[in-house]
């Protein structure tokens, strides 16, 4: 983790999952933040855990340029500038696939997922231009990467946040402007029971479920935690990666190193499941092979 002694930052979807670890780790690295979020009630009980000259809470609808204004309005009043954004806040998409989506679905979900970066990103530029430079890390996904793990709508605004991230990183250089996104893997969030249309409550306790069970899904053999995806984007907001900029970083516990055969060797992989065949048969008749041919 990096060190962000003096350093401002915003982060959105702060109140919980990956943004409320975000809030922890950036704090315990010595930052000051604005905390954005819609669920009011936690946002004021992180301000109040650490105190307003820490964390200063602001509502925050990131679909509302008028709501993200606020968080830079805040950011220079109550820390006197802005040195790292992290476009955070986001929701499981529209789960539709193509045949019944329809247009109000995929405009809610890009406007949601992939228009607030650009908005945050665009809004964060004069601010940091006074400060001389900056980081903006955009949180993206595995789901911009590979297909499966999310709707259509979630993964393609994914994919456009981690280009975009490229794109303006090219173009903020010149400012000293660092851009990067992160593409977590399965985090034990909420945001798979939102995604269900559970209430908060429910959704918190799915993703106690999800921390149980979800450790068989990839090589690290656990669940990300919003710690992991936290610590990533404080070391790319630090001097430590004042060399990184443009780049996509993976952080899902080895899920995209291939099928699961790759990793794990109770799996019999493609050939064995289009023969219809286990491990275990495909090991006997491997036996039985060998014992005859002796």
């Amino acid at each position: 983790m990096g060190d962000l002694s003096g350093k401002v930052a915003i982060i959105t979807g702060a109140a919980s999952g990956i943004g409320l670890a975000g809030v922890e780790v950036f704090a315990e690295a010595g930052a000051n933040i604005v905390a954005g979020d819609l669920q009011d009630e936690k946002g004021k009980a992180l301000e109040a855990r650490f105190g307003p000259d820490r964390v200063r809470y602001v509502h925050c609808d990131v679909t509302k340029t008028a709501d993200l204004e606020k968080l830079f309005e805040t950011a220079e009043g109550a820390f006197g500038g802005l040195d790292i954004l992290w476009n955070n806040a986001g929701h499981g998409g529209t789960p539709t696939g193509v045949e019944d989506l329809d247009e109000a679905g995929w405009d809610a979900t890009m406007n949601l997922l992939l228009k607030s970066v650009f908005v945050g990103t665009k809004l964060a530029i004069p601010h940091m231009k006074k400060r001389g430079g900056g980081s903006i890390v955009n949180t993206s996904s595995i789901s911009a990467v590979c297909a499966g793990y999310a709707p259509i709508t979630y993964s393609v605004a994914k994919k456009g946040v981690a280009h975009f991230s490229k794109l303006a990183a090219a173009e903020l250089s010149k400012y000293q402007i660092r851009v990067n996104a992160i593409l977590p893997g399965f985090i034990a969030t909420s945001i798979f029971g939102a995604s269900l249309g559970l209430s908060r409550e429910q959704a918190d306790q799915m993703a106690a479920l999800v921390e149980q069970q979800g450790g068989r899904m990839q090589p690290a053999g656990r669940t990300g935690q919003g710690k992991d995806i936290a610590e990533m984007a404080a070391y790319l907001s630090s001097e430590k990666a004042a060399f990184i900029t443009g780049g996509e970083f993976l952080v899902d516990g080895g899920m995209t190193v291939g099928p699961r055969h790759s990793w794990d060797e109770t799996d019999g992989g493609p050939l064995l499941d289009a023969l219809g065949i286990s491990v275990e048969q495909a090991e006997q008749m491997r036996l039985a092979m060998q014992a005859g041919g002796q």
